[in-house]
This record gives C-alpha cells, structure tokens and sequence, in this order.
C-alpha cells in the first residue's frame, strides 16, 4: 500500500474512507442494479474530485488508489485506473446536473462513458441519454449514433411543416427528420442511379430503419399507384407508427431542384386519396437529395400545400476496380514521403 501523505490528510485514512463506502454498497452493486451502481460511482467520483483539489499526491496517486481497491476487493470489477479515471470524469462532468440525477440510472454505465467521453456539452449528452431510454438503444448502435452526429443532424431538415400541419404533429414530424441522412451501411461505385440506392437499403432494410429513426414501418418499394389511366410508382412508401401517417420517401441522386417538390406534392395527393384512411394524419413527403441550396428549397416549400421535409444523403463510395490500378500504394506514398524528407 503507498504511504503518500500531505498537509491534509493522510492517503491511508482518506482510501479507508473509500474502502468503508464499498463495503457499504457492495451487496447492492453486487446484485447489478444499475442505479445503485451509478450512485455508487457518483460517490466515489465526489471523492476523488474533492481530493484531487486538495491533496496533491502526485500524478499516480490513481495507480495506488487503482491497486489497493483491487486487493481490498479482488471479486469486484471496475477498479482499474481507466474505470476510476471515468468514475472521477463522471462527477465532473455532470456536478449539479438535474437531468443526469432524474434519468442516469436508466441506462448502463458503459453507455454512459461512451457519451460523456464524445459528448461536447450537456445538452449534446441530455440528448444521447434521453435517445438511448426511448429507443432502447445498446452500446454500438448508441456509438454509431455518435460516431454520425446525429445530435447535429435530428429536427436540421428544411421543411414547411409549420404551415401544413397541426402544431402537436408539426413538432414531432419535424424532430423525425435528419440532416444529411448518413447511408454509410452501402457501398455504391460511380456511376450509380436512385434504383441502385433503393435495391441497397432495402436489402439493408434493419440499418436503414435505423438510420430513418424509431417508428417508422416499411411498406412498399417503387409503391404502385394508379391516377386517371396513368400510373406512378413511389420509390419508398412508410407508415409512421408516432405520427399516425404515410411517410412518402423520394430519392434523387442529384442536387434539388424545385420540379421535385411539385412531383412530390403530387405523390402525396395520390397517397392521401387513394392509401390513406380516415383516422390517419396526413401523409408526409421526404426528399433525399445529393446536395441543396437552402435558400432555395424554402423558397420552393414556401407555397406547396402538403407537409415535407428535404434533406441531404450521404453515401460510402467504393473506389471501381479498374481505377484502383491508377492509384498509388500506401509503399509508393511512404517512398515519397522520404524522398521529402
């Protein structure tokens, strides 16, 4: 055990105080409950805040404190200076927090070492936990959804939702929507059509109603729809389990343009008329594009009647095989590299 000591108190009476607040949760956290487990760290965090502040051992007074709980405690887990280094970040981060203290033990500390660690502000962290709760999200679809950005992509699409829709649907359609939409589960190569993009995410259906958001239930691809003697087919037809409506999905694989609203506007028309009943909200349209002005697709919102959304995709390109030759190696690079230096 070290015998590190300072002005204040002594390392050894301080880690026997940590020691006795183990001992005193130990059965709970023993039994995985995950609240206790939170509060418990939460303790231990508050205390080597407070004494990092006021008792300058050293810089490894985390590698004593590290093997002395583990010797102390050798069936217990979460006692190596990484874990404690988290345990310490965790108080620090959320000191006097309300939202942390009402909703923290509500996911798994794992988790929640992956938002504090990525997360740049409590609202960014508030928004990954409240999302984790409601989705049931598990470790690797939440580092996914930080990975993505989705805390700076959810409600970003331009939309006329305010003067098409009821306030209560207007709010909850708009937090439905993202921008850009992150399609980084294909791998398309140049040139490629909207065909291609809609064979692709349906045959990736699971991670593609992942990246759409909770809620929303497939219903058909290139849906048919019959108008007069013509007929038209939607490239992807949803239904909104929330929103109560159909969610009419078009892709174009170029920049918008205000024709595909006008298109759009007439799907949903159809939709609303021929698909949807009585009991269901008015049907919703999405334009997915490559690219957009935004100042141009308000300007060409402003005056459609039907309630839509137009974000941008983005995509994982692969390189094609026959330009792969025509590129150079990672040893060619480091070749030229020295030559530079």
């Amino acid at each position: 055990m070290s015998e590190l000591t300072n002005n204040h108190i002594p390392y050894a009476d301080w880690l026997k105080g940590v020691k006795e607040r183990i001992r005193l949760s130990r059965i709970k956290v023993a039994l995985a409950a995950n609240s206790e487990l939170l509060l418990f760290y939460w303790d231990l965090g508050k205390m080597m805040h407070e004494l990092s502040a006021t008792a300058p051992w050293g810089k490894n007074w985390m590698n004593d404190l590290s093997k002395d709980l583990r010797e102390e405690f050798p069936d217990m887990e979460g006692f190596s200076k990484t874990n404690l280094y988290n345990i310490k970040r965790l108080y620090e981060f959320y000191e006097n927090d309300e939202f942390f203290h009402q909703l923290g033990g509500k996911i798994p500390w794992r988790h929640h070492v992956e938002i504090m660690t990525k997360s740049k502000t409590l609202n960014e962290a508030h928004f990954y936990i409240a999302e984790t709760i409601e989705n049931g999200w598990g470790r690797e679809v939440l580092a996914l959804q930080i990975k993505t950005n989705l805390y700076q992509r959810q409600g970003k699409a331009i939309n006329n939702f305010k003067y098409t829709l009821p306030a209560t649907q207007s709010d909850l359609a708009e937090q439905t929507l993202k921008d850009p939409y992150v399609f980084d589960f294909l791998t398309l190569t140049k040139p490629f059509h909207e065909k291609d993009v809609q064979r692709q995410l349906i045959a990736h259906i699971t991670k593609f109603l992942l990246e759409l958001g909770k809620g929303f239930a497939f219903v058909g691809q290139q849906y048919h729809l019959e108008v007069g003697e013509s007929d038209y087919y939607l490239d992807l037809l949803f239904y909104h389990i929330k929103l109560k409506c159909y969610v009419v999905i078009e892709l174009k694989n170029t920049k918008f343009i205000p024709e595909y609203a006008g298109k759009l506007n007439f799907y949903l028309s159809a939709v609303d008329s021929l698909v949807k009943s009585e009991s269901d909200q008015p049907t919703i349209g999405i334009l997915l594009c490559r690219d957009k002005n935004n100042f141009e697709t308000e300007f060409a919102l402003r005056d459609i009647n039907k309630p839509m959304g137009v974000s941008e995709f983005q995509l994982t390109e692969i390189i094609p095989d026959n330009l792969k030759s025509s590129l150079p190696t990672i040893e060619e690079i480091e070749n030229e590299l020295r030559k530079i230096k």
